[in-house]
């Protein structure tokens, strides 16, 4: 899929069409999607028409019938699968700079939040809010953007009112 220059055509849209999404659902209250990589996987799947997209849609309907089942699965219960998760996110912390600190920490917080909160983005949130707190605090906020200190401000407004 990628063009002669080994880049993806069309990105940008591909791009703002999964923020979009992500933004939406957050607004809506529920888990952010993540349009365009699950696009993606299920491309590289061999899913490559609107038939995939309408199975996806009719199994995602079953589920509203058996979410209350769902519901009975005790938070606890989830735990393994979130560490199956961080350690699938592991490989990630190979690309960190781990000369300096003020990457580390963050990092370590969100991997080590993850699995002893139950929640991903509880886990994320924590990174948020470390990596602003650990900037600030060693003089480099200038290398901390705009939307990162947004982003922390909300986390710290969440964990604040809950």
């Amino acid at each position: 899929m990628l063009d002669e220059r080994g880049r993806l055509p069309r990105l940008k849209k591909a791009l703002v069409a999964d923020s979009t999404a992500t933004i939406a659902g957050a607004a809506l209250g529920t888990s952010t999607t993540t349009s365009y990589i699950e696009s993606a996987a299920g491309i590289n799947a061999g899913g490559r028409t609107g038939l995939t997209a309408i199975t996806v849609a009719v199994l995602f309907l079953a589920c509203l019938f058996l979410s209350p089942l769902a519901g009975t699965i005790p938070a606890y219960a989830t735990a393994p699968a979130l560490l199956f998760v961080a350690c699938l996110m592991v490989r990630g912390l190979a690309e960190i700079d781990w000369d300096d600190i003020t990457d580390v920490a963050p990092a370590v917080i969100a991997a080590i939040a993850m699995p002893l909160t139950f929640s991903i983005a509880s886990g994320i949130g924590f990174g948020f809010i470390t990596y602003v707190a650990v900037k600030v605090l060693a003089g480099r906020h200038h290398e901390v953007g705009p939307a990162i200190y947004v982003l922390a401000a909300a986390f710290v407004l969440k964990f604040a009112l809950l």
